[in-house]
């Protein structure tokens, strides 16, 4: 322990960013839990040694940057699929994104040590846990916000298990991160003082808290078949390939058992035409159907068969005029339901777009410089309106959150109306070997939140259904052609988080802040009836 300290207080930076590196080994697909907290543990430990504000916001700088880093390594796959911009531009596009994202644990570093540098470690690790949940909650909103890889991610237990995380319920996920992280800083003062009996029981419910199982499972009523048609990211956008796509999902769609009522599932991106009427007919022309969208819809119905429903994730265009000229201003990605008898439902559209993947910010700007969205198209798409709760009648209430959207936790459900489910289509495909199995986690960390199930359809893998313990139940791996029949399980009873979203997250983070105003006053105290 002594030759680690030495070495830490000797090259304290390079220290930080292996720390960073360190702490992001908890994240899937590698799930190495105690080396999060382990990370975590040292650069709070390191942190409190610093003898300056500057130096705590240099520290909580570059361990972010790493920490980020390796966590987000899975977008450089997405530039992959870019033509006009070279692949080994998302290598760099990685380290950028997180010299931004670095600010808030630097932030957070910075606050801690002029509030408390001076305490003891203990008081120092409740004030950053603190912090560490506001800096959480300001990254998932400001410039837009970016709520991928929260810390409590790493303390996810396996598929068959929540870990820590069902203690989500009563905190939400930026608060649980905090907790942690607070827990970090005691586990670093423990070990330094050798309390090796108050270390070795903490060690214990750590464990126990992680494999303790889920118990029991409620069963559902809903039919429910969920597709995943392994549409390669390369072949999405060809049109030589449409035809073949809509034969893959349809074959995987067909009734196999006789219900009266079933739920279908296809991903975002599932279907290849245009369902809508009243769009120029040259945007038809590029369909499989024949340039008809009633046809289009009717052959889908045919799919899906007598008492079924699908939700699938399509692309819809907004019309204008131009110049005297009819085309498309913009689109919609969005979640269409069909009826077996090839009826529309209303849409849901999109509302946490990618910015760079869904529009380009600052389009005028950029544009001539050459910049480009990172997928196919030249019309940016329309944001809709947030969470919504769509009523589908016999097979219940359904919240949608398309790709992305499931990881901004407190932002998935309408809470003026709670779903009975939440439907979650993605695109994978560009997300590397990391990102599918992170996205997921994040998906359970939202079942769990909001006591809801999430039933994922994705194009390439991971799909999912998810209980509202977190548990998944069924899944399709990545690169597999598959379909789950199943049923949708229920929901269970509205969680605290369900109730009050963030107004929780600062309830939680102004309790660790009070936690430490007492303990310090308590030792100012102390301090001085000893003098």
């Amino acid at each position: 322990m002594d030759r680690i300290s030495d070495f830490l207080d000797r090259h304290p930076y390079w220290s930080v960013l292996s720390l960073g590196l360190v702490s992001a080994l908890g994240y899937p697909p590698l799930g190495l839990w105690p080396l999060a907290l382990a990370g975590m543990a040292g650069f709070v430990w390191l942190l409190h040694r610093l003898t300056s504000a500057k130096g705590a916001f240099c520290a909580g700088w570059l361990f972010g940057v790493a920490h980020f880093t390796l966590t987000n390594n899975w977008i450089a796959t997405a530039f992959t699929y870019q033509a006009e911009m070279p692949a080994w531009l998302g290598w760099l596009a990685v380290p950028l994104l997180s010299l931004y994202l670095a600010i808030w644990p630097a932030l957070a570093s910075w606050g801690a040590w002029m509030l408390c540098g001076r305490h003891k470690l203990p008081v120092f690790s409740l004030a950053f846990g603190g912090l560490w949940i506001a800096a959480e909650w300001f990254k998932s909103w400001v410039f837009t916000g970016y709520a991928w890889g929260p810390f409590s991610m790493a303390f996810l237990g396996d598929w068959t298990r929540p870990g820590l995380a069902r203690l989500l319920p009563i905190t939400g996920t930026y608060a649980l991160s905090g907790l942690l992280v607070a827990l970090a800083g005691v586990l670093a003062w423990l070990v330094a003082a050798r309390h090796r009996r108050a270390l070795g029981i903490v060690g214990v419910l750590l464990i126990l808290g992680m494999l303790w199982p889920a118990g029991t499972a409620r069963e559902g009523t809903l039919a429910l078949t969920l597709v995943q048609p392994n549409l390669k990211q390369e072949e999405i956008d060809d049109p030589t390939k449409f035809e073949d796509q809509f034969q893959q999902i349809a074959s995987l769609s067909q009734k196999r058992r006789e219900v009266d009522r079933r739920l279908i599932l296809w991903p975002e991106s599932g279907v290849p035409d245009y369902l809508r009427e009243g769009y120029p007919q040259r945007y038809y022309d590029r369909m499989t159907a024949g340039g008809d969208p009633a046809f289009a819809r009717f052959r889908i119905g045919q799919a899906i068969g007598d008492g079924g429903l699908l939700l699938t994730g399509a692309v819809d265009l907004e019309i204008g005029e131009v110049e005297g000229y009819r085309r498309a201003t913009g689109a919609y990605n969005a979640i269409t339901p069909i009826t077996a008898d090839g009826l529309i439902g209303p849409r849901y559209a999109k509302a946490h777009l990618v910015p760079y993947g869904e529009y380009l910010p600052m389009r005028a700007l950029l544009e001539p410089l050459g910049l480009t969205r990172l997928v196919a198209g030249s019309i940016d798409f329309i944001p809709g309106p947030g969470p919504q709760t769509v009523d589908l009648k016999q097979y219940g209430k359904a919240g949608m959150q398309i790709c992305y959207e499931i990881v901004f936790s407190g932002e998935v459900v309408d809470r003026e109306e709670r779903p009975d489910y939440i439907f979650n289509p993605s695109n994978d495909g560009w997300f590397g070997s990391w990102g599918p199995p992170q996205h997921l986690a994040q998906a359970r960390m939202r079942a769990i939140e909001e006591g809801l199930p999430v039933l994922r359809s994705t194009t390439t893998g991971i799909s999912a259904v998810i209980d509202a313990r977190g548990v998944v139940r069924s899944h399709i791996g990545r690169g597999e052609a598959d379909r789950i029949d199943t049923m949708v399980p229920p929901p269970s009873g509205a969680t605290l988080f369900s109730l009050f979203g963030h107004w929780l997250t600062l309830i939680w983070s102004m309790v660790l802040f009070a936690c430490s105003l007492v303990a310090m006053r308590v030792r100012d105290r102390y301090v001085s009836g000893h003098t």
